[in-house]
């Protein structure tokens, strides 16, 4: 079964005809500030805590831990992104992205001068575990999108989730060689107090989101409905459900590869650039990946191009690992993981705004997301541990393998339509 021409859905939001003049008006007010400034902060926000695997092995030579302690460290910055996206989410949905961006950069500074400084275990897993994860978590896709989501056209929206999900992966794709180059320079404790300085970049270009909330009287039309009733009424939802479990093995699969790939690249025999050059054509062709994304689920069936997009994954790792492992394969590999790496995210929440509207875009945003993290937690603490268990990754890479195939099961039925709210009266 192949991805249908898209088809027009009801949404929450109410579609009226324009006149023409109406939607010349549209076209000159779009908010390409807003756009501009949003796809900054997420390709800020994205590239530092994508850039750990090259911290891991200078921080154990210096400091004598193992790969599960940093492993653990990573894992746990996973959880506690997971877990701040639906608070942070619905601080922004009902206060503005400004205010929890600023918050966000500040915590995310913070968690990582306590990591450049980490003289014990305790202080690496609070500084790079939690800080570095609940900064993230109030600056990502989740909060971002959803500030997009009140301000564009919803025929623009999965093409704009698409822009920004780029910038995120173009922020992947900088940081890599910037880390790299900096820790070879500089050290890996200089490095990250760097980082933590460009942090305080982010409430400045956050600047012309003030004001961007859902409760602003110049959103679309929305429907009274609290967080709670809003949260309710998504985890009854089958087809949210659905979503949820599958965005679990997209975490996984992801921070595996973010957290362990370099070490894995050195234990197979092939020289450590080759280690920056995959995580830089990684983020490279995630950039494309997540345009051609945007695109493509902005014209057809969202639930079947996530389906094809995890079948896709599954069988490059599969191929990367029974195939002669040469940095040939592994430029290979990293191309085709780029394309497909962040692809998931402008589809993933296009649905949730089909299914429910921009209303709690944030929260309900946030709690797929913490679906991903939890997954990203698994995959990043189970690559560290069966690694010393076993001395190998390939338990952990065929396990994410299978995954790939469930997720791919449990999108196919996933419905594209609003939520039925016949209880639900339209705000004044």
């Amino acid at each position: 079964m192949g991805m249908s021409p898209r088809t027009v859905f009801t949404t929450n939001e109410s579609i009226m005809p324009q006149p023409a003049t109406a939607r010349a008006t549209a076209q000159s007010s779009f908010p390409w500030l807003i756009v501009i400034c949003g796809c900054l902060i997420t390709g800020l926000n994205f590239g530092p805590r994508s850039a750990m695997g090259f911290f891991q092995l200078p921080m154990l030579a210096d400091t004598g831990w193992d790969r599960t302690t940093f492993g653990l460290a990573i894992a746990i910055q996973n959880l506690m992104w997971g877990v701040g996206q639906p608070v942070f989410g619905a601080l922004a949905d009902r206060f503005g992205t400004w205010r929890v961006l600023t918050l966000s950069a500040a915590i995310y500074a913070a968690g990582l001068l306590m990591m450049a400084s980490a003289h014990n275990e305790m202080m690496l897993h609070i500084g790079g575990g939690v800080l570095i994860g609940l900064g993230v978590a109030g600056g990502s896709f989740s909060i971002i999108l959803a500030a997009f989501a009140r301000s564009v056209p919803a025929e623009k929206r999965s093409f704009i989730f698409g822009l920004a999900t780029a910038a995120g992966s173009a922020g992947m794709f900088l940081f890599a060689p910037i880390s790299q180059g900096l820790i070879s320079a500089y050290g890996w404790s200089d490095t990250l107090v760097y980082m933590a300085a460009a942090m305080l970049i982010i409430p400045v270009l956050a600047i012309p989101l003030i004001g961007n909330a859902a409760s602003n009287p110049s959103a679309h039309a929305q429907f009274k409905q609290t967080a709670a009733e809003a949260l309710r009424e998504a985890l009854g939802h089958r087809s949210f459900v659905l979503l949820v479990s599958g965005f679990f093995v997209c975490g996984f699969q992801l921070a595996f590869i973010t957290a362990h790939f370099p070490a894995y690249i050195g234990d197979i025999g092939i020289d450590a650039s080759y280690a920056v050059i995959a995580l830089a054509l990684i983020g490279f062709f995630n950039i494309i990946g997540s345009l051609l994304s945007g695109f493509i689920s902005q014209r057809y069936s969202k639930p079947i191009f996530l389906a094809y997009i995890y079948i896709a994954r599954s069988v490059a790792v599969a191929l990367f690992l029974l195939l002669p492992q040469t940095p040939t394969s592994v430029i290979a590999f990293s191309v085709v993981m780029g394309l497909l790496w962040l692809s998931t995210v402008p589809p993933t929440n296009a649905l949730v705004a089909v299914m429910f509207g921009t209303r709690h875009l944030g929260m309900l945003g946030g709690v797929v997301f913490f679906s991903h993290q939890v997954g990203s937690f698994l995959g990043v603490w189970l690559g560290g541990y069966l690694y010393d268990q076993f001395g190998s990754y390939d338990p952990v890479w065929w396990l994410g393998m299978a995954l790939g195939l469930f997720a791919a099961v449990v999108h196919w039925p996933i419905q594209e339509k609003a939520v039925d709210r016949p209880a639900l009266v339209p705000a004044e």
